[in-house]
């Protein structure tokens, strides 16, 4: 459904009302487009006394082809600054994020990229540096607030050691893949990952199964993992056959057509997956997912057990079952789609917000369990994303769903299934345990 504030917002007689009236000003988003330069001008990288990343960081964006200057020249408008603030050992020294940042602020292009490089507290030597390293959240939360203009805010802890894994998230977090993503926090660990041969096609050789794929965020996460090379089985229950159908022609996939809430329902995928000459799957998406909405009190326990049922029961059960059988390869991937009422809570979604918290809580608890067999597990939380579904609500929660977040409009089904392909990227092999919000920077639960 079009968003006709948004449109309204950017015309030239909207940018007069808006600017006058003080009323939220959705930008324009620079989103992903084939043959776009990774980065929208010149990045300015930054380093604090001390820093291990800035030379790393330096190299990859060179090879990467992205113009990269460590000195300011007076006029410049830079795509992205960069600074590397793991040489902070003490809340003194947290003034070298003012130095940097105050008088480079306002030199960043429209839908431009902050990103902050630390060192996980626990992984410092002692309180002080945690407590600092701690503090450069409060930082990237409020840029992503302050910078408007689309302008995005991300903080990436790199573990001692995973100095050279940091490739993929750069990539990701500075290009136009990221539009929706502002104000999050990505851990990455210790390790060097292997580099994909083509960075337009990371995923090529690579088989992906993507639950709940016959429309919306499913299908557009179908589509993605296929442009960036996947074989994709898109899945989806018999009923949406002929949606399924059409996702799995237009990405050349396979359309399979299975209840997962059926008692057997894992170990025919499993058989299925078994049988093919892949012999199992390197990626399974978790996005199927349903809402059965009343408050708790008004709630019908049919109501409660199918959206626990969907949304958490069966992902766990089909990770159980493929995971027993070796179904899923080591370098593998599984991701799930949880939510911000997974994060904020929400009236009225009691059962859903249960089972997008237990959706993190299977990401949490898992990741140490899945490292030594070389799988990653991790999830998305979308917040107001444009689709059928949302296009259903009232229309006042539906403009309050927009406008309560940093970018002032709803995200699109492509946002999250770039993240998700970020995810699934063999350089995102030392990113386990995350959940990143494809919101925004929601005001919800934020």
């Amino acid at each position: 459904m079009a968003d006709r504030y948004a449109n309204f917002a950017n015309s030239g007689l909207g940018r007069t009302v808006v600017k006058r009236l003080g009323l939220p000003d959705p930008p324009r988003l620079r989103r992903h487009r084939p043959g776009d330069p990774l980065v929208d001008g010149p990045v300015l990288l930054g380093a604090a006394p001390g820093g291990r990343l800035s030379e790393p960081v330096r190299k990859q964006l060179g090879d990467a082809g992205v113009e990269v200057a460590l000195s300011p020249t007076e006029g410049t408008r830079h795509g992205a600054l960069i600074f590397d603030a793991t040489g902070i050992g003490d809340s003194g020294q947290l003034r070298a994020l003012f130095d940097f940042f105050h008088p480079y602020a306002r030199s960043v292009k429209v839908s431009g990229r902050v990103i902050v490089l630390g060192t996980p507290p626990e992984a410092t030597p002692g309180p002080k540096e945690a407590t600092a390293q701690r503090s450069l959240e409060g930082l990237t939360r409020s840029i992503g607030k302050e910078f408007g203009r689309g302008v995005t805010s991300q903080l990436v802890y790199v573990a001692p050691g995973g100095e050279a894994a940091l490739d993929s998230t750069l990539r990701f977090l500075l290009s136009g893949r990221s539009a929706y993503v502002s104000g999050q926090v990505v851990r990455i660990g210790a390790g060097t990952p292997p580099a994909p041969a083509d960075w337009q096609r990371p995923l090529d050789g690579k088989l992906a199964l993507v639950t709940g794929a016959a429309r919306g965020i499913g299908a557009a996460i179908a589509t993605t993992l296929a442009r960036d090379g996947a074989d994709v089985i898109a899945l989806d229950v018999p009923a949406a056959g002929d949606a399924l159908a059409d996702v799995a022609n237009s990405c050349s996939g396979r359309a399979l057509q299975l209840d997962l809430t059926a008692p057997d329902a894992p170990a025919r995928l499993a058989g299925y997956l078994a049988a093919l000459p892949h012999a199992g799957a390197d990626i399974v998406v978790h996005n199927a997912g349903i809402t059965r909405d009343k408050t708790i009190a008004r709630m019908s326990e049919d109501r409660w057990d199918s959206v626990i049922g969907v949304n958490l029961t069966a992902p766990e059960r089909v990770n159980d079952v493929l995971l027993e059988r070796d179904l899923i390869h080591t370098g593998g991937r599984i991701i799930g789609v949880a939510s911000i009422a997974g994060i904020a809570g929400n009236r009225g979604q009691t059962n859903y917000a249960t089972s997008k918290a237990g959706v993190i809580g299977m990401v949490q608890s898992s990741a140490p369990l899945l490292e030594p067999r070389g799988i990653t597990i991790n999830a998305v939380a979308p917040g107001f994303i444009e689709t059928a579904m949302t296009a259903k609500m009232p229309v006042g929660l539906r403009e309050a769903g927009r406008r309560l977040n940093s970018m002032s409009q709803g995200g699109l089904p492509i946002d999250v299934a770039e993240t998700i392909a970020w995810f699934a990227s063999p350089g995102s092999q030392m990113i386990t345990g995350n959940v990143v919000r494809v919101c925004g920077q929601s005001l919800l639960g934020a």
